[in-house]
């Protein structure tokens, strides 16, 4: 491995741990750029699954380091995503990727409708306070969430943001720092199938964790720092770009130009 590819995995993994933190979608750089170096799919997905695991780490020691910490609802949320994650990870049917780039485009754009339209405080009680019947609903979501995260993982931190505005109503900062706690929870178990299964380079996942795990600190001392409204401006960008990138909008205006 030669400096210049040490150097582009170091920031390219802090720029995807800062967006993974903060929004999300930062798989989306990583795993383009391992089969870029020549890695397999699979292999790809399970190394970069070794850095999002550090990435969570770092993240979540800064969360509660800040007082943005809740291992009651987390372990809620995360426990269902866990195995939901497994089966994920173990699943073997082949999404294609026209198929899956358009259902994920369709879910930031669904994240943008929410986060225009959430108001600066929120509009539900915590989710501890919430009713039993929401409580079986998160896990019930969650569960589907893990196993999302476990075949595919990535733009699942849209998809977990879109979720915990729905069912909570809570503020961006503690969506952020759920959100990061739930994908640490089930990224271990994905990781450890991977393991299992030989695709995981561990040279390139360590040195992409040494950039994740730099970016999921900045990222999380960025969301505290900023609060709701620097964050949704932050989440409104990347998703717009996301979205244009996978509908393939810059392909056409390239065509066009």
């Amino acid at each position: 491995m030669t400096i210049g590819t040490v150097l582009l995995i170091l920031v390219v993994g802090v720029i995807a741990g800062f967006l993974n933190t903060v929004a999300g979608g930062g798989s989306l750089l990583t795993m383009p750029m391992f089969i870029f170096l020549g890695m397999p799919s699979a292999l790809a997905n399970g190394t970069n699954r070794v850095a999002l695991t550090v990435q969570g780490i770092a993240a979540a020691i800064n969360f509660r380091r800040k007082g943005y910490f809740d291992l009651k609802l987390g372990l809620t949320l995360g426990i269902p995503a866990m195995i939901g994650s497994y089966l994920g990870a173990k699943l073997a049917i082949d999404l294609p990727d026209a198929i899956f780039n358009k259902i994920l485009a369709g879910v930031m754009i669904i994240v943008l409708f929410l986060i225009v339209r959430q108001p600066e405080q929120p509009v539900e009680k915590p989710e501890e306070e919430l009713s039993l019947p929401r409580r079986i609903l998160s896990a019930i979501v969650f569960f589907f969430v893990g196993m999302y995260g476990g075949f595919i993982q990535a733009g699942v931190g849209f998809i977990i943001i879109a979720s915990l505005s729905l069912l909570t109503g809570m503020s961006l900062i503690k969506i952020n720092s759920l959100k990061n706690f739930v994908v640490l929870f089930y990224m271990f178990i994905s990781l450890v199938v991977f393991i299992l299964e030989g695709k995981v380079d561990w040279v390139l996942g360590l040195t992409l964790s040494v950039g994740n795990g730099i970016g999921g600190w900045i990222g999380s001392s960025f969301v505290v720092a900023k609060g709701d409204k620097w964050i949704r401006l932050f989440l409104i960008v990347v998703a717009i770009i996301m979205a244009a990138k996978l509908l393939g909008v810059f392909e056409y205006l390239k065509q066009l130009f």
